[in-house]
C-alpha cells in the first residue's frame, strides 16, 4: 500500500494541477521566481542630470578686417591705420567689438567729453552707445573729431554700460593718430582719435558709457 501510495503522489507532480500547486503561493512561496529590481533612485545608477552648455566667447575681428575699418572711417591711409591697430593688437590680442562714433571735448585745466556711437559685434545688433566723462589736468583746448574705439573681452553689448577710468602711461600717437587704454574690470577699450582731436596735454579721468544722453558727466 505504500509503496502504490507513492507511485500516485509522484505522478500527481507531473500533472497540470500538480504543476499549478507548486506554484501557488500560499503553498510554495520559496519556490516563486524573484520578482523584478525596481527602478533606480536618483543618484543610485541613473543617468546623471544634462548641464547647460558652456557660453561661447564672442568671435573677434582680424588685424586685415580693423585696418579697412579704420582707414575708411578715420580718412587715413591703410599703412596710418595698420600701423595704430599693430599696437593695439601687440598689447591686447583681438577686439570682440569696436565702437565708430564722434565726440566733442574742451578743457582748462578740468576738461570734460561726451561722444556718440553705434557697437559692432558679430552675430550680434547695432547698438547706439553715448559716452561722457570729466578730466582733470595739464589739458587745454576745445575740439571734435571722429573716435574709433576698439573693445577687448567685451562678451556682450550690455557689458559696454559702465565707467572705464583712463589707464595710466597708455597714450600712443602713430601716423596722426593717437590711442589710449581705459580699463574696468576685465574689459580694455582702445579709443583711436585723429588729428586735431588728440587734444595735447595730460590728463587723469575716465567716460562713462550709456544707453541715453547724460548732461552731467558723472
Amino acid at each position: 500500500m505504500d509503496r502504490r501510495r507513492l507511485i500516485v503522489t509522484g505522478l500527481a507532480a507531473f500533472t497540470p494541477a500538480g504543476a499549478l500547486a507548486q506554484t501557488d503561493p500560499n503553498r510554495f512561496p520559496e519556490d516563486q521566481p524573484a520578482p523584478p529590481p525596481p527602478p533606480p533612485a536618483a543618484g543610485q545608477g541613473a543617468a546623471p542630470p544634462s548641464y547647460a552648455p558652456t557660453p561661447q566667447p564672442a568671435p573677434t575681428f582680424s588685424a586685415d578686417e580693423l585696418t579697412h575699418r579704420v582707414s575708411d572711417f578715420m580718412g587715413v591711409t591703410a599703412e596710418t591705420a595698420g600701423s595704430i591697430i599693430e599696437k593695439t593688437f601687440k598689447d591686447n590680442g583681438r577686439p570682440t567689438g569696436y565702437i565708430a562714433g564722434e565726440e566733442g571735448s574742451g578743457a582748462f585745466f578740468v576738461g570734460l567729453r561726451y561722444g556718440k556711437g553705434l557697437l559692432y559685434m558679430k552675430g550680434r545688433p547695432t547698438q547706439r552707445v553715448y559716452w561722457q566723462g570729466p578730466s582733470i589736468g595739464w589739458d587745454f583746448g576745445g575740439n571734435g573729431s571722429r573716435v574709433f574705439t576698439l573693445c577687448y573681452n567685451l562678451q556682450y553689448p550690455d557689458a559696454i554700460y559702465q565707467r572705464f577710468p583712463g589707464v595710466d602711461g597708455s597714450a600712443y600717437f602713430i601716423g596722426g593718430l593717437g590711442v589710449n587704454y581705459q580699463r574696468a574690470e576685465d574689459i580694455t577699450l582702445a579709443p583711436i582719435r585723429a588729428g586735431v582731436g588728440l587734444r595735447l596735454g595730460a590728463n587723469i579721468g575716465y567716460l562713462a558709457y550709456s544707453r541715453g544722453r547724460n548732461l552731467i558727466p558723472l
